[in-house]
């Protein structure tokens, strides 16, 4: 399956996904940023893929993901998290040996991991979705420094669930493109050259 990171951008910055409870999503969206629920202290998953945070969240019916949040990062702060993953598996395109892959994950405040893509339908695709780990420092930096937008799309992940299940047409979703970077960040991510 092949990887690249498919993602919403345009110039001000780049759409991740995130579920939460309720009460974390009206609080973010109070402040601007995540605030009161939301814990610093723990790792917390981003996902470019709007299909996969559809799959994920069972179209934002599952416990404690009722609420989708499209966070819009500023480019910099994406390609600094980027920058900073680690794969959560072994990875030899990325790591010459597992003891380094080892010290690597050790060291990182962010994971990267690569999931089987889904459509808006969740069927599985024939690519993969690449979902980020943060912790730590950088979770503040993305928390404090890096969103500069946040859109609850709740709505709008039920409106495909219902037009999916009324066997109607799909509502319009942002496109998602493949989303630029250098050759360095590209193999650190285990990112093949087409």
């Amino acid at each position: 399956m092949s990887r690249q990171i498919l993602a919403a951008f345009d110039n001000a910055g780049v759409f991740v996904y995130q579920a939460f409870n309720p009460g974390i999503v009206e609080a973010a969206l109070a402040r601007g940023t995540f605030g009161p629920g939301f814990n610093l202290d723990r790792m917390t998953w981003i996902k470019p893929s709007l299909g996969w945070m559809l799959y994920r969240s069972g179209y934002a019916t599952k416990h404690n993901q009722e609420r989708i949040l499209a966070v819009k990062l500023s480019h910099d702060g994406f390609r600094t998290i980027l920058s900073r993953a680690v794969p959560t598996t072994f990875d030899e395109r990325v790591h010459r040996s597992i003891n380094e892959w080892r010290e690597a994950l050790r060291a990182t405040e962010v994971r990267v991991q690569w999931d089987p893509d889904r459509d808006l339908r969740l069927r599985k695709l024939e690519r993969r979705a690449i979902q980020l780990g943060i912790s730590g420092k950088t979770v503040r930096q993305y928390v404090e420094e890096w969103i500069v937008g946040l859109e609850d799309v709740t709505p709008l992940a039920r409106a495909i669930q219902q037009a999916m299940e009324k066997r109607q047409p799909l509502p319009a979703v942002p496109e998602e493109r493949v989303y630029p970077l250098d050759r360095e960040l590209k193999a650190a991510l285990g990112i093949e050259e087409a």
